[in-house]
């Protein structure tokens, strides 16, 4: 089991945004000497307000709602969800076919998918993308 996971335990960074995998729990996204301090002071101060250590992203994100105030912190920070969902495709000769896609989606489109639709349409969390821009002017 914790081989399968640690394809979705990262944390990278490009210019514009930090990725972390879904897998990771928060008490691991601290220990992780990569993880910049900011993330690791804003997940301690505000985060931990309504959510344990050992929840791991994936499962904090997937029942994460907008009366939460960690909602109002991944706001604040222009989070995004990437997913894998299942859609509907026309093939090329118009018949339906279901499969999976993926999808990147603000905290506010994810968090306004109620868990019926999210169970339905299969919703897998891959990661968790944090604007540089958002995590700069956040002030702790």
């Amino acid at each position: 089991m914790e081989t399968e996971n640690k394809d979705y335990k990262y944390f990278m960074q490009d210019t514009g945004a930090v990725y972390l995998g879904a897998k990771l729990s928060y008490a691991e996204v601290l220990q992780d000497e990569m993880v910049n301090f900011k993330f690791k002071s804003i997940v301690e101060h505000y985060i931990f307000k309504d959510t344990d250590p050992e929840t791991t992203l994936e499962s904090h994100l997937y029942y994460l709602t907008k009366e939460q105030f960690s909602y109002r912190t991944y706001e604040q920070l222009r989070a995004k969800v990437k997913i894998n969902i299942l859609v509907e495709k026309k093939t090329l000769f118009g018949k339906k076919k279901t499969g999976y896609t993926t999808k990147l989606m603000s905290i506010a489109e994810f968090a306004d998918m109620n868990l019926a639709q999210k169970k339905a349409k299969g919703v897998v969390i891959q990661e968790l993308a944090l604007s540089k821009l958002g995590l700069m002017s956040f002030s702790v």
